[in-house]
């Protein structure tokens, strides 16, 4: 992952900022609220949809556990057809070989149809480094673009802002000061601004949704036909992919021509849907690469636990459930993967060097899991995550000795043991006892331990534990009760 914007903060420093931003934060609430009520009645439609579940699942595991044999058969195709296919190790060599694709046609200007593996590379920022201007073609990344801002979501990267923002964003970077605020209005203001680029320039760039092994085709779905443009005018065609998007066969897009477009956009099916494969005389681009990228993919794959994460076909539906997300919108997990599978990816795409409190941004309620489209377990994965975290703590002295894990240690060495939680039980009832207020609560605690009362009701411990009115009214030997250490912990 490119290092010249993602992450420069932990989760609970972004979140903080972003948490005091009422409009953003009802601008999000808002859509995905929307987004997340047409997907429950779309995908209600389908008696199967478990069933298309569950097969997505199966098609995108298998994929993985034999990823090397469906890339060189991806790569054997494509190239067959009249593709170029480069292999990119890390985002600085994915650049090194766009930057010199577009050099080589002495291009200036460069059209995008959005792509969340360049926003991964900091490939825009790479291009206008070296005099290449890239512009976004798909109305929410032009938003973003033009407003010098960051996507927020997968699948509505302008999401976090609303229609009188645009309005002004369009006024001042288009030059149009008589600009309505009407839907209508903006998006004839987007299709002027971009009809002109489709075009002129010669040179685009694209992502992949899908990679098909047995053809060696790219496929694309969107909603705007902006993609469209940029595959079949440019001269050039650029495609940057993740290595773990190839599937097997054009047969195995049935499933996800079903469930993508219900899971991101609450549609039956995604208006635009784009496969091309190689380059054919008189149609399309003249000339097409694809790009595979690696970037921290293959230590994810090689660990089985976490293998998962790359099973994702970015439709946004963690996003819209997650209660989390909804409180503090994509710029809180300072990475191009926000939510629920951001806070899977992100980390382990940088080896778990940076984005440590990612693991942490989530409530583990399973919204996320209950509603992916490919059935990653996405709060199984956390958790090993968060194990990795403590792991690496653990190896040095300062995490050793840390209040946090001198606390987990005591707490795992009391509940270990039935007697010692006994004690602790009743120490706990006494020494509760100054900080209890009147209301029956605990209000404040001390040192660590008030990151809880500041945002949370804490109720006192009752007088008498489940425990100790169990031995009083059925005695102390009833059903196995008596505390005989860890048999009964």
């Amino acid at each position: 992952m490119s290092e010249r914007q993602w992450h420069t903060r932990e989760f609970p420093e972004a979140a903080k900022d972003l948490l005091q931003n009422s409009q953003l934060r009802k601008n999000v609430q808002h859509a995905t609220t929307v987004i997340q009520g047409k997907r429950n009645k779309v995908t209600a439609e389908l008696p199967d949809w478990e069933d298309l579940r569950e097969s997505g699942a199966q098609v995108r595991a298998h994929t993985l556990r034999h990823l090397d044999h469906y890339l060189t058969k991806f790569e054997e195709n494509c190239t067959r057809a009249g593709g170029h296919v480069h292999w990119a190790a890390d985002a600085a060599e994915a650049n090194r070989i766009i930057l010199g694709i577009v050099q080589q046609h002495s291009a200036k200007e460069v059209i995008k149809i959005k792509t969340m593996t360049s926003e991964e590379i900091g490939l825009n920022a790479n291009l206008e480094a070296h005099g290449i201007w890239p512009i976004e073609t798909d109305l929410a990344e032009l938003i973003v673009q033009l407003g010098k801002d960051r996507p927020s979501h997968f699948v509505a990267p302008a999401l976090h802002i609303n229609k009188q923002q645009v309005r002004t964003i369009f006024q001042r970077e288009m030059n149009l000061p008589e600009l309505g605020d009407k839907p209508e209005d903006l998006a004839t203001a987007a299709r002027n601004y971009l009809r002109e680029k489709y075009l002129r320039i010669k040179v685009a760039i694209s992502g992949g949704n899908f990679m098909i092994a047995d053809s060696g085709g790219v496929c694309i779905l969107e909603s705007e036909g902006n993609g469209r443009m940029c595959l079949t005018l440019p001269d050039v065609l650029i495609s940057i992919i993740g290595i773990e998007k190839v599937i097997p066969s054009f047969r195995d897009l049935e499933i996800f021509l079903q469930t993508v477009p219900r899971s991101a956009t609450g549609e039956r099916m995604n208006p635009y849907n784009s496969v091309w494969c190689g380059v054919h005389p008189g149609d399309g681009p003249k000339e097409f690469h694809v790009v595979l990228l690696d970037n921290g993919r293959s230590p994810i794959l090689a660990d089985k636990e976490s293998r998962q994460t790359l099973q994702c076909v970015r439709c946004g539906a963690c996003l819209n459930a997650c209660p989390v997300y909804h409180q503090t919108g994509g710029h809180a997990y300072e990475s191009v993967y926000a939510g629920p599978i951001g806070a899977i990816l992100t980390p382990q795409l940088l080896s778990m060097e940076k984005a440590r409190s990612l693991p942490y941004a989530s409530s583990l309620c399973g919204a996320c899991y209950e509603v992916c489209p490919v059935k990653i377990n996405i709060p199984e994965v956390l958790i090993h995550l968060r194990s990795k975290v403590v792991q690496q703590d653990q190896a040095t002295f300062a995490g050793k000795f840390s209040l946090w894990n001198i606390g987990m240690k005591t707490a795992a060495f009391v509940f270990e043991n039935a007697d010692r939680l006994v004690i602790a039980e009743r120490l706990g009832q006494i020494g509760q006892k100054p900080l209890v207020s009147k209301n029956g609560f605990i209000e404040w605690l001390p040192l660590m331990l008030n990151g809880w009362t500041q945002t949370r009701d804490l109720k006192a411990m009752p007088a008498q534990s489940f425990r100790q009115w169990w031995a009083k009214e059925r005695g102390s030997e009833s059903n196995g009760m008596k505390s005989t250490g860890k048999k009964n912990a």
